[in-house]
């Protein structure tokens, strides 16, 4: 547990790249301030001759030897996890199993230890159709060769950190000797090419983890572990696709594939990493399509237009939304997951988009029986994202007066760079020409001005000085501008509605871990009593909860049921101090809200800047500490919000 954390802490100062405090750290991690300190020094011991995490005055942050030390999980079964590894990769290895004696001598522990490292490796198989027997001092595995196939994915998923691919990571589960793992980067970038070449979009977060798959079906391959059975006809795709696959796995891993493994990875390939290219005409794709899956996607695309009022009742979306979710009708007969590394990035920076694609997997495991995993809700996000960055209107744009005293065309040539270089951030809807404008009549949201403002007006966030001959210089500060005005108005709109909203008799500070849904419970029967829910409302909200967690943040929790049936729209919080297990990450507030029907256009302000505000660590915790009470609490949020 104590190298899982130290695994953890790294991770996250990685990732956030910032100065951090060992409070904040400890919170993050549900340890003391002093567990940080001894954690930090066992880092930097990893790599003795670098820095690991550099302490200073601020805190901790990432050293430059941080990346390497994140790899370095032990190559020599020196740790738990490394040693349970090695047991199942050698146990996958010997048909007949493992004499537990000498592996124990093998791995320097005793055969206790060993037989405790056995009772982990029964854990590990749940899912997989494998069994772990036992026979006096021989253990061994059974089960098919795809299922033993899938514990190796599963194990070289367990040593990549955030869900993105490492080769090292995959070398360390085949094994340095391993044929798979030798060539992977010349394999991916001629399939890739092979397949564009074909006309397909290449999902380039999907591709990774298929050629993972082929670099495990080649090791086994060459120890004589290939898929037996008979295969079924295959499609003019799928014989396409496998062609590609014999030809690359000879040419690059000098493996030769048979049959059966040819037509399963060409499968892989076509769900899980491939879809028709852009001038794909969408009677051909709507022929690839099976009707009841169409029909499926078709109605709860509907149904979550309505809900969350976004525009994405699009025939392209919806054709290519259902040809993603057929795919992923076959991935889930065949346990053949899709691994998104945007998943945590998605769901903190857009958790409106996010919900909205729950709600959309939700219907569809209604309807179709596909199970809920994040990693493939959040594929489904980006395809509602992409469609909704499409269709975004014209209106959010802000506008913009340009003051340029006139000489000759100056003012024509001035606008007409703006409009170049800026045009999908602002519109230009006025020119003042004068050397003594009415600066006070200026109404727009930005002044883009070649003069200095009147001494007034100097102050003003939204005038911003320029040359006459735009320079980038000049853009990147009309941008800063134009991007403190869109987050100075919309938190302006979440201070009106946190107070409307926030109920102040639905208030809890000290949240035990006592396990998200005895949490919902709580503060649902809080607002229950205020007559804005029922009991009803509370078990959709824990029915959401159990589809994905709601932590959208490191600190924040945002419990909802789909429904909008509350009587009108409240929120009651909960803080927690220290944080408390919630989903697979910690947090320190939440937030359930319960939306009205009547309040649909504030849930995407509400729900998005909401989980803005709870991203910023600093904010975070100075909510966390100085609100003692409910006045507390929001005097410090709208202070937050207010900057």
């Amino acid at each position: 547990m104590t190298r899982a954390r130290q695994d953890r802490l790294l991770a996250l100062l990685v990732r956030d790249g910032e100065w951090a405090t060992a409070a904040t750290l400890a919170d993050a991690l549900g340890v003391t301030p002093r567990s940080i300190r001894s954690y930090v020094t066992t880092l930097n011991a990893r790599v003795p001759e670098g820095t690991v995490v550099e302490s200073g005055p601020l805190g901790y942050r990432a050293g430059g030897d941080a990346a390497t030390a994140l790899r370095t999980n032990g190559t020599d079964a020196s740790t738990p996890r490394d040693r349970l590894h090695t047991l199942v990769r050698a146990l996958l290895d010997s048909p007949d199993g493992v004499d537990v004696f000498e592996t124990a001598d093998d791995l320097h522990v005793s055969s206790a230890t060993l037989d405790a490292d056995l009772a982990r490796v029964r854990g590990l198989l749940g899912g997989t159709e494998l069994t772990l027997e036992r026979s006096a001092s021989r253990a061994r595995l059974r089960g098919t060769e795809m299922a033993q196939r899938r514990l190796l994915s599963r194990l070289a998923h367990d040593e990549m950190d955030a869900g993105s691919f490492d080769l090292d990571a995959l070398r360390r589960t085949l094994g340095d000797a391993s044929v798979g793992a030798r060539a992977f980067g010349p394999f991916k970038t001629d399939l890739v090419a092979e397949l564009g070449a074909l006309g397909y979009f290449v999902n380039e977060y999907g591709i990774s983890d298929v050629v993972m798959h082929i670099a495990i079906a080649a090791d086994r391959v060459a120890q004589d572990r290939g898929l037996d059975g008979e295969t079924t006809a295959a499609s003019p795709a799928n014989a396409e696709v496998a062609a590609i696959l014999a030809r690359l796995s000879a040419t690059h891993l000098g493996v030769e594939l048979g049959a059966g493994d040819l037509q399963h990875l060409a499968s892989l390939v076509l769900t899980r990493v491939v879809a028709p290219g852009a001038t794909a005409p969408k009677m051909h794709v709507r022929e690839r399509l099976e009707p009841e899956v169409e029909q499926a996607v078709r109605d709860v695309v509907g149904d979550a237009a309505s809900e969350f009022l976004v525009d994405i009742v699009h025939e392209d979306f919806i054709l290519r939304l259902a040809l993603h979710v057929q795919n992923l009708r076959l991935r889930a007969q065949e346990q053949a997951w899709s691994r998104n590394p945007l998943t945590r990035s998605l769901k903190a920076s857009y958790p409106m988009i996010f919900e909205v694609a729950v709600y959309i997997a939700n219907g569809l495991h209604e309807s179709l029986g596909i199970p809920l995993l994040d990693d493939e809700i959040a594929y489904i996000a980006m395809h509602v994202g992409g469609r909704l960055e499409r269709s975004r209107r014209a209106d959010q744009l802000l506008t913009a007066t340009i003051v340029c005293p006139g000489y000759y065309e100056l003012h024509e040539l001035l606008r007409s760079s703006v409009d170049r270089s800026l045009g999908q951030a602002i519109e230009v809807v006025g020119v003042e020409t004068r050397v003594d404008p009415d600066w006070a009549s200026i109404d727009t949201d930005l002044v883009l001005t070649t003069i200095d403002p009147a001494p007034e007006r100097a102050a003003s966030d939204r005038i911003v000085r320029i040359q006459p001959f735009l320079t980038d210089a000049d853009v990147e500060r009309v941008q800063a501008a134009a991007g403190r005005i869109r987050r100075a108005r919309r938190l302006a709109r979440l201070r009106t509605e946190l107070e409307r909203y926030f109920e102040p008799s639905a208030f809890v500070r000290g949240l035990d871990a006592s396990g998200e849904e005895a949490i919902i419970r709580r503060l649902g029967a809080l607002l229950v009593s205020r007559g804005v829910i029922d009991d009803d409302y509370v078990e959709r909200a824990i029915q959401r909860e159990r589809l994905s967690s709601t932590a959208f943040t490191d600190a924040l929790a945002v419990p909802h049921a789909l429904g909008m049936t509350a009587t009108r729209t409240a929120i009651a919080v909960g803080i927690a101090e220290p944080s408390i297990p919630w989903g697979e990450g910690r947090v320190q507030v939440v937030a359930l809200v319960a939306f009205s029907e009547t309040d649909r256009e504030a849930f995407q302000t509400v729900f998005e800047q909401l989980v803005e505000v709870f991203s910023e660590r600093e904010s975070v915790q100075r909510i966390v500490r100085r609100g003692t009470d409910f006045a507390a609490f929001l005097d410090e949020l709208v202070a937050v919000v207010d900057g």
